[in-house]
């Protein structure tokens, strides 16, 4: 895992654009990170700079995955998992420490040793799990040599920077904080998310300011917090919180704001709510094994004392207002309940944890048997799975770590078995809409419940705003009492996203279970509408002048022509009219192509702005700033596009681009029904490009009827390697694709009703 690099480079070799040897968060593979530095005593410097505990660096060159980068910046990290005798010690490189450069945008790299994880996995696997529920980092692995010398094998996690927030909340600008560890050195010095006064000086022991502004966002949302709760939800994600607590619990993640004042971070969305996000996930699953609330600093949990760690931990302490203050309304801790029951029946109820985990250890388990480095042995690796280890943490007698297992499998036992676990919960079967004009009418049948609302909203990164749906037979809901209910949602035009609540006395349930990090989505397609874009356009289509920049497709779905003049594209919600049409009109029935390229000064309508390819929104607006069309999106694949299906009327989905036409197949279909894609994961093929064979892996997290399909980039069907009903597991095929000529060729997997495309190159 060694490569050769030189130690002296100038910063004139990347003046080019790389192209990336793969990406840089693929689960399935380990990144490789050569560092080097002038300096022969380069561990000594980084010593020096850990122990002076400043925020300069090293200065040094590095090679990621074959892309060369000249003046990175180079100190190590960690508090517990630092020491000066280590050899292997965290690293954080920042590539665009002097010069403006990233890999494919992420601009630092944080590089975790694995210090008191045997399995090397906990951090990776708990990060995609996370992923499913919240905001959460990209996580795999890395393997580090420094001066030519292999280090070992290292967790890589995202940063949460302003790329993350941009990704996850559609803006980057607004007021973000890290939670830091509590002032003095005392975890009950200062409560856990306490109002401390209007003096901005009196938090920053507890906060660090991630943005150029926000104290006063950050007091004023304290003061509600804890002054005004019952109006909490005006400036904060409660949801979102909700779902970050029932992770923590569940998963006895101790070395978390649920019991230690820092490792999250908080950024306030367009909404004006603030949003927890959970950061530091290696000591998930048990390992940090102290109290530090109430109950003392000193109280050590036993095997027993994690496995029945209470959901409702530091639930009445006024030390955790972040916990306190919103598990004392009682709908709230019936949602966080309702929540923590959806975790356990995603991952741990059939033993998908388990699987996964033992999937995760393949893809690195020679890495860790070549890696010298490590804290622990190749037999703990395996071993801490199931069964508590001890020794590690640098030498032989650093402690107990539980299994994962034997922590996980004996406290949903535990969990299932408690009053508010086993309560009856509301059941929502049934849910559907009809579209008619700019109303909507959502309807689903209910039982065993008191309510029944409809959360919504249109703004993709907004609030969800929730109305009562009726079983009265007064709201074309059929007769009264049968169990349809029903609720009208008016005057919207373009995306909306919906999901409904349910409760009862004494539990709560949503649909989709996952709600509302998943959600139903209905496009409501007005006359005009955004049909198709593009956001990471590769070789796929070029402009007039031969270059492959991000394109938006409107369309007209009236029979008569539409002037554009005082009409707006915008990728900023708060700003509609950042681009203006100029003196445009679109034809009846027909298209029109903006480049988002940010270069008015090239023939035919370039906007000022380029889309992401990391997942942003668009917006399409009129004179009045009448919201027309609306779309978000998340992380795009390259040279695919994602548009309506059917054209000009439905909901997106990822397409094989038909620029400027008619939107054909889709790529990727909408998960309509309360079905989890999991971990559902279609990988890159390998080699790539390749000739005259490449392999092809997916992984399914249960049985599903499967088809692997090859088409080429005008959509038409090359070739079907799998077409049968598979059992749960990770699967390999060869393409032989004989004599087919050199090019781009699509592959996609469908298993029942989730899809996943790819594209590869042959050479010939």
């Amino acid at each position: 895992m060694q490569i050769s690099i030189c130690v002296i480079l100038t910063s004139l070799i990347l003046a080019f654009s790389p192209s990336y040897a793969q990406d840089l968060y693929d689960i399935n593979n380990i990144t490789t990170i050569d560092l080097a530095f002038t300096q022969a005593n380069w561990d000594q410097l980084l010593d020096d700079l850990a122990a002076q505990k400043q925020e300069e660096r090293l200065l040094g060159t590095v090679i990621v995955n074959g892309v060369l980068y000249d003046s990175v910046g180079v100190r190590y990290k960690g508090n517990s998992s630092y020491d000066a005798r280590n050899v292997k010690n965290p690293l954080n490189i920042k590539l665009d420490y002097i010069i403006d450069q990233t890999y494919e945008g992420y601009g630092t790299l944080k590089l975790a040793n694995g210090f008191k994880d045997p399995t090397m996995i906990r951090e990776v696997l708990s990060y995609e799990m996370a992923r499913q529920i919240m905001p959460a980092s990209q996580a795999n692995w890395a393997w580090i040599t420094i001066n030519g010398q292999d280090i070992g094998l290292y967790t890589s996690v995202q940063d949460v920077d302003k790329l993350f927030v941009e990704t996850h909340f559609g803006s980057r600008n607004n007021a973000f904080f890290k939670g830091e560890l509590i002032q003095s050195g005392s975890p009950t010095t200062t409560a856990v998310w306490d109002y401390l006064g209007s003096d901005s000086a009196s938090y920053s022991h507890n906060y660090e300011l991630e943005s150029d502004w926000g104290w006063s966002e950050l007091i004023h949302f304290l003061q509600v917090f804890n002054n005004e709760p019952e109006n909490m939800v005006s400036v904060l994600n409660v949801d979102r919180h909700l779902w970050m607590l029932a992770y923590d619990n569940l998963m006895v993640n101790l070395d978390a704001p649920i019991n230690f004042g820092h490792n999250f971070y908080l950024y306030q969305d367009d909404s004006g709510r603030f949003n927890p996000i959970i950061w530091d996930l290696n000591e998930n699953f048990g390992v940090f094994t102290g109290l530090l609330g109430e109950q003392g600093p000193n109280t050590q949990l036993s095997t027993y004392g994690l496995q029945q760690l209470s959901p409702y931990l530091n639930a009445d302490s006024n030390t955790y207002p972040i916990i306190q203050k919103v598990l004392s309304f009682p709908q709230y801790r019936k949602w966080y309940v309702a929540h923590m029951k959806t975790l356990i029946d995603l991952f741990f109820a059939d033993g998908w944890y388990m699987d996964r985990a033992e999937a995760l250890q393949a893809i690195i388990e020679e890495a860790v048997n070549n890696d010298g480095n490590k804290f622990y042995t190749n037999a703990n690796f395996k071993d801490n799975l199931t069964q508590s280890i001890s020794g590690g943490f640098g030498g032989p007698g650093g402690g107990n770590i539980i299994g994962i297992s034997q922590l996980m499998d004996a406290r949903i036992d535990y969990l299932m078995n408690l009053s508010d676990f086993a309560a009856q919960a509301p059941e929502i079967t049934n849910v559907n809409h009809n579209v008619n004009g700019s109303t909507i009418q959502i309807t689903a049948n209910g039982q065993q419940l008191t309510s029944l609302q409809l959360a919504y909203r249109q703004l993709p990164f907004g609030a969800f705003e929730k109305i009562e749906m009726f079983d009265d037979g007064q709201h074309q809901d059929g007769s009264a009492g049968d169990g349809l209910f029903s609720a009208d949602i008016n005057n919207i035009l373009g995306e909306v996203q919906y999901y409904i609540l349910a409760e009862n006395d004494d539990a709560a349930a949503f649909s989709p279970a996952l709600a509302a990090a998943e959600y139903y989505t209905i496009s409501t397609a007005g006359n005009l509408v955004i049909n198709e874009l593009m956001a990471s356009n590769d070789s796929a289509i070029a402009d007039q002048d031969g270059e492959y920049d991000d394109w938006i497709e409107l369309y007209n779905n009236s029979s008569t022509a539409i002037e554009l003049d005082d009409h707006y594209l915008s990728d900023e919600g708060d700003n509609l009219d950042k681009w203006t049409f100029p003196d445009t009109t679109i034809e009846a029935r027909s298209y029109l192509i903006i480049w988002a390229d940010e270069d008015g000064s090239q023939n035919g309508l370039h906007a000022n702005f380029k889309l992401s390819s990391k997942g942003e929104s668009l917006y399409l607006s009129n004179a009045q700033n009448t919201l027309l069309d609306n779309v978000s999106f998340t992380a795009q694949e390259t040279d695919k596009s994602y548009g309506r299906s059917p054209n000009g009327i439905g909901t997106f989905a990822t397409l094989v681009p038909t620029w400027n036409a008619e939107n054909q197949g889709t790529a990727t279909a909408t998960d309509d029904d309360d079905v989890s894609p999991r971990m559902f994961h279609l990988a890159q093929n390998y080699p790539n490009p390749f000739n005259p064979l490449t392999t092809i892996a997916f992984t399914l997290p249960c049985a599903a009827n499967v088809t692997l399909n090859i088409y080429n980039t005008m959509g038409q069907h090359i070739e079907t390697l799998v077409q049968c009903n598979l059992p749960g597991g990770t699967y390999k095929y060869e393409w032989i694709p004989g004599n087919m000529t050199s090019g781009i060729y699509i592959y996609q997997l469908s298993a029942d009703k989730l899809k996943q495309i790819r594209r590869c190159l042959l050479i010939k």
